[in-house]
């Protein structure tokens, strides 16, 4: 090739005129597909033995009108141009390359043929822009080590190149593909006749060191809350490629300080809630370790955010018997990772795979009495273990894979005989396309095996996933004396994805043993579903419209006494209009739910049919000003729930690099038979059930300020605030019932007190008290935010300057007009952590 040409965004250098310009005959893949490109692209390719060299030049009429927003990267504002490369020539993967006009970098990895795109990944790159009297210049120098491919004599790449024309709303593409088509990857076109090159052995190391500073509420004579922490750690990343077609990701004493927190939620229900991940060891190549249970719900095989999880174990603070004795507790809120690795590989002949091997360490609670110290353990050493297989055969029409985990906890302490000491999962699944992958055919079926001591049997036997003690449960019994679990789960989906017309039909099974909880997610067992989906799409311009899709559903669950739990109809549809405003609504309707979980152990309760309605409206997204409204309706027979959600999104952008967001939203329900709790009478389980008027309110506030396409100040805010009030309470007498009014009697307002926070009940008013509860009522307030600064100073290497802050308090629902119906009080100090990391990345 001669001298490499430099990367400066201008077309200056010789060695662009080794070889002519490609493109200039780009076509719309959206408004209207398959029309020439409103702007054309033209575009050049060279390479040597180390890097990759592409030059783009974006054609504009009025180049006074190019818009130039920046963002975070990955953001993909503005004006773009993007590169996907299918190095491996497997015609499902791809690495993609994106070059904003703002000289704000894109990068994704690209899987199962264009259905993943992996924002995580962060190669190592460099791309300069420019504006000139034609449009826009990107030139871009991607190192082969970047990316992953066969060692041959010859190779032929996948390629594919996508404009953005922003102001027009446009995509365009080098090799056009229809948007209704079933697949990406494999209709790429071609790059032929790379000779000369050798896969790159892949060796970064990112040393970091963290300082940090906490600041919260002091309480008097406690050790642990003295109202100020600080410390400093140090740990390791690297990324190593092996062989060219195996990369190793490790990490030592991983520093998640400058991950975003967890939006606040209030959960009535029985089951877990799923937060998404954030950490990004665990983010990046996550799609790798992916096995969804199901294509409805977020079960799956692996959920890494049972990794470095909160310790499950409680502190006894009052071993010694001594009542009068002060004892303060600290605990850490994640268990320790002590290291981590993961491997990743794909061979030429198609086969991918990834392992996942991590170790917590024990963690111990330090317990502290007038001075005097002790330490008991919380969570044991567990080692975590996830492996993914994929084979491609028939040219990447068949795709047949495998995973395992595997959860081993050294358990010593008999404290910890709650837990289990093994668990594994397992599952195969395979993916068949046919008539050029327009219908497909795809299976797949896994297996869960636990063991532990007979106490932690027990409790998976009794936990909300499964509540074997249900007294109208026929197929399943408590057994104290097991040591083991074995379940099974499964889904067999036929469909079509291709053309206007698209379907998919399934039936998904969860048997009532199945345990994945250990290191994946699982919210209910016990279930059996079959739907059927429909949907029609028109994606091109027709009158008033730029896009449209209708969408019918239909599902009936049962369990596994073969009864019908629920039959739910629902139908949707989306349209994008020719002034670039979008409009979704739909509505459902629920003939009937049956819960064998809401009585928390107790027998299944019906519930009446259901009618939900929602829409989404959103104005113009190019415009510095955008709106969206998303209103929500819930109403049933019976009146037994009401409710109803309106939420805003208001997106402005005063200045290319400022974007600021506020997110209100304010949920509103009344639920007649909200569970209260469990009492005993007469050696009798009594289900108490009271009518709550819950609201929850919540307002997010984001906003992103680009210093450079490098430095970024980024903030994040979410007051939250729930409130529920409980009145006309009653009991489950058969809650199974068809008739409504036949499934509970009402607590006579005669027959109870309220004394402090607990009711007293008497529900024959002979004046003796049969049983009492706490008084359910809650109000809580809670406001978190986040302050990031972050500069990558240098190509893979970053200087992050955190601020984050936790207020806890009241929430107050007052009734009135709306704007000033809410009211917060974070009236508790506020815990306040300071972090500042540095990172420097070596490429050896």
């Amino acid at each position: 090739m001669g001298e490499a040409p430099q990367i400066d965004g201008l077309l200056n250098d010789a060695a662009w005129d080794q070889v002519p310009w490609g493109g200039g005959d780009f076509r719309q893949n959206s408004p209207d597909a398959g029309a020439p490109a409103t702007v054309q692209t033209l575009f050049k390719i060279l390479y040597d033995s180390k890097n990759l060299y592409i030059i783009f030049k974006n054609l504009d009429p009025d180049p006074s009108k190019i818009v130039s927003r920046m963002s975070r990267r990955d953001g993909f504002e503005g004006d773009w141009v993007e590169i996907n490369i299918d190095s491996y020539y497997d015609k499902r993967t791809a690495f993609s390359f994106t070059s904003s006009v703002s000289g704000v970098k894109g990068d994704e990895y690209v899987s199962n043929n264009g259905d993943n795109w992996d924002a995580s990944w962060d190669p190592i790159w460099y791309m300069k822009t420019s504006i000139n009297a034609e449009g826009w210049i990107a030139e871009m120098r991607i190192p082969l080590s970047q990316l992953r491919f066969a060692e041959k004599p010859e190779l032929t790449w996948g390629i594919q190149i996508t404009r953005r024309f922003f102001r027009n709303g446009e995509r365009s593409n080098w090799q056009y593909i229809p948007p209704n088509s079933p697949g990406w990857v494999h209709l790429f076109g071609e790059l032929k006749g790379i000779q000369g090159i050798k896969p790159q052995k892949q060796v970064e190391i990112q040393p970091y060191v963290v300082a940090q500073t906490e600041t919260f509420e002091k309480e008097e004579g406690n050790p642990f809350q003295t109202g100020q922490s600080s410390g400093v750690e140090f740990g390791l990343d690297a990324k190593i490629g092996i062989t060219s077609d195996i990369t190793l990701d490790l990490t030592v004493n991983p520093d998640f300080g400058q991950v975003e927190a967890d939006p606040s939620q209030v959960n009535l229900t029985a089951f877990e809630l799923f937060f998404r991940e954030q950490r990004p060891f665990f983010i990046e190549g996550s799609n790798t370790l992916n096995f969804p249970v199901n294509d409805y719900s977020s079960n799956n095989l692996f959920y890494s955010r049972r990794i470095g999880r909160r310790p499950q174990g409680y502190v006894d603070t009052d071993e010694s018997g001594e009542d009068d004795v002060n004892e303060y507790v600290k605990t850490n809120n994640q268990s320790t990772i002590l290291g981590a690795v993961k491997l990743t590989g794909k061979n030429k002949k198609g086969f991918s795979w990834g392992i996942l091997e991590t170790v917590t360490g024990v963690e111990r609670a330090k317990i502290d009495s007038v001075g005097i110290r002790r330490t008991q353990v919380v969570e044991p050493m567990t080692n975590y273990f996830v492996a993914r297989a994929q084979q491609d055969i028939n040219k990447g029409n068949t795709l047949i894979g495998g995973m395992f985990t595997a959860t081993n906890r050294n358990i010593e302490d008999p404290r910890l005989k709650f837990l289990h000491d093994k668990a594994y999962s397992g599952g195969i699944d395979m993916t068949h396309n046919w008539k050029e992958r327009t219908y497909y055919v795809s299976a797949k079926t896994l297996v869960s095996h636990v063991t532990g001591d007979p106490e932690a049997i027990t409790a998976s036997q009794q936990s909300s996933e499964r509540y074997f003690q249900r007294p109208d449960n026929k197929h399943s019994d408590v057994d104290p004396t097991r040591k083991s679990l074995t379940g099974t789960g499964g889904t067999v989906i036929v469909g079509k994805r291709s053309g206007n017309f698209v379907f998919d039909v399934g039936y998904n099974w969860l048997s009532p043993e199945l345990e994945l909880n250990d290191i994946g997610f699982l919210s209910q067992t016990d279930q059996m579903r079959q739907w059927t989906w429909l949907g029609y799409r028109i994606l091109k311009p027709v009158s008033i419209f730029r896009a449209q899709r209708y969408n019918l559903n239909q599902s009936q669950n049962w369990d596994f006494d073969l009864k019908s739990t629920s039959q739910t109809y629902s139908i949707n549809g989306y349209a994008e209009f020719k002034n670039f405003w979008s409009l979704e609504m739909g509505t459902s309707h629920q003939r009937y739910n049956v819960s064998n979980a809401d009585l928390r152990g107790g027998p299944s309760i019906r519930y009446s049919g259901n009618f939900y309605y929602w829409f989404w409206l959103a104005s113009d997204s190019r415009k510095k000003f955008s709106v969206q409204v998303n209103p929500e309706w819930q109403w049933s027979e019976n009146n037994f729930i009401n409710s109803a959600f309106i939420g805003i999104t208001f997106n402005y952008t005063p200045i290319n690099a400022l974007r600021l967001s506020v997110q209100p939203n304010i949920y509103k329900e009344t639920n007649q038979l909200q569970y209260v709790g469990t009492s005993t009478i007469q050696g009798e389980d009594r289900y108490v059930l009271g009518e709550i008027e819950q609201a929850v309110a919540r307002v997010s506030l984001r906003f992103t300020y680009m210093v450079t396409p490098n430095l970024s100040i980024q903030y994040w805010g979410q007051p939250f605030g729930a409130s529920g009030k409980y009145s006309n309470f009653k009991y489950a007498t058969n809650p199974g019932a068809t008739e409504y009014s036949q499934r509970f009697a009402h607590i006579p307002s005669d027959g109870m007190s309220l004394n402090g926070n607990e009711y007293s009940v008497d529900e024959n008013t002979d004046g003796t008290t049969d049983y009492s509860f706490g008084k359910p009522d809650f109000n809580f307030g809670q406001f978190r935010s986040n302050m990031v600064i972050r500069w990558e100073y240098i190509p893979g290497s970053t200087f992050f300057l955190v601020w984050t802050q936790e207020m806890n308090g009241e929430f107050f629902d007052q009734g009135g007009p709306l704007h000033r119906q809410y009211n917060f009080d974070f009236n508790q100090k506020a815990h306040n952590i300071f972090l500042l990391k540095f990172t420097y990345r070596f490429v050896l």
